[in-house]
């Protein structure tokens, strides 16, 4: 049976395959898998989106985010899906955004929410929707647990990697560690700075700065005054770029401070070959394989020897273990599998429960 589904990004950031944030990259996945296999796929997205599918633009943001700015953007993504839910012959209707109660369809369409984030980042409101035909899934086993009991959940499904990372490359392993992703507060970069230095171990931040003022004095504050002509910021990675840190990189450092619900960097590092050194919370216990495909450090302290260890690691064995799990082509097997049974009826218990 051929599907036809409505994919719904968070309005501020753009879906493409240089995306920065981890919900834009799963979301592009689903995209062009559907697509691959003969569905029609149909995307509200920013205009500078780039997708395989159909996208339906909504309006661009920039410059500094206001109370303002989320009204305005959220009515236009409403008149989005009301206008799409019009014209196409829609089945389902996927929300990725941390501010999907903002813009759930007035009309009878089902709709399943992907939790990307963890709890804290959700209004407890968002969380107590009363719409039938609603649907909530979490992206790993240690998300789901901790959000209410009450909040009844499909089965969680596991993030995929882009096919790009999985393709062979002869490139040789430097003799730097990397981090990237979003630059704020939680993300704790200016820990890995610091163990890099006591490691004496260049490193390179990659990642955007979005337009918030706590990122940004984040920023200013901790990153810059570690920043030196051995550990550097390069600015948001692209594709390519981010490619070729992940796969020449001694070690790819994630030093979260909040726990990951998934950690799409942690399992691109591991389908190019590098090793992850992060902190033992949130998912990345089911992640990373202490000793065999990274190290789990439980204080800041303990960064700098987990870091100098990684050259002893076999690239091979985090390449392979990454493929058995990460594939693009598993994640959107379970979304497919997802969609058939919401619109089959047979996900009605496991909602009721």
């Amino acid at each position: 049976m051929s599907l036809t589904v409505l994919s719904v990004a968070f309005w501020l950031a753009v879906v493409s395959p240089e995306s920065v944030g981890g919900a834009e990259q799963i979301l592009l996945q689903i995209d062009e898998e559907l697509v691959r296999r003969g569905h029609r796929s149909l995307v509200i997205a920013r205009p500078e989106s780039r997708i395989t599918g159909h996208l339906i633009p909504t309006l661009a943001a920039d410059g500094p985010v206001s109370d303002q700015t989320w009204i305005a953007r959220h009515q236009a993504i409403r008149r989005a899906i009301a206008e799409a839910l019009q014209r196409y012959p829609i089945d389902i209707v996927h929300l990725h955004g941390v501010d999907f109660a903002d813009y759930l369809p007035t009309q009878d369409v089902p709709v399943l929410v992907t939790l990307h984030l963890p709890l804290h980042w959700y209004k407890q409101s968002a969380l107590k929707v009363t719409r039938p035909n609603t649907f909530f899934h979490c992206v790993s086993r240690s998300q789901r647990e901790l959000f209410p009991k009450t909040l009844a959940m499909l089965p969680e499904i596991e993030n995929g990697v882009s096919a790009d990372f999985f393709r062979e490359r002869s490139m040789r392993k430097g003799s730097f560690a990397a981090s990237l992703g979003r630059i704020c507060r939680e993300k704790g970069f200016h820990l890995a700075l610091r163990a890099c230095r006591q490691a004496h171990m260049p490193m390179l931040l990659a990642g955007k700065v979005f337009p918030f003022g706590d990122h940004q004095e984040y920023f200013a504050e901790q990153i810059v005054p570690q920043l030196d002509s051995e550990r550097r910021y390069i600015g948001p990675a692209g594709l390519r770029r981010k490619l070729r840190l992940l796969c020449s990189g001694r070690c790819v450092i994630v030093p979260s401070l909040a726990p990951e619900t998934s950690s799409l960097v942690a399992r691109e590092a591991l389908a190019c070959g590098t090793p992850v050194v992060a902190f033992a919370t949130g998912a990345l216990p089911d992640i990373v394989k202490d000793g065999e495909t990274g190290f789990l450090v439980h204080h800041p302290d303990e960064l700098p020897d987990a870091i100098r260890a990684c050259r002893f690691l076999d690239p091979e064995k985090c390449r392979r273990i990454a493929k058995q799990r990460f594939t693009p082509e598993r994640m959107v097997e379970n979304y497919l599998a997802t969609y058939r049974g919401i619109l089959e009826g047979s996900c009605q218990l496991s909602q009721a429960a």
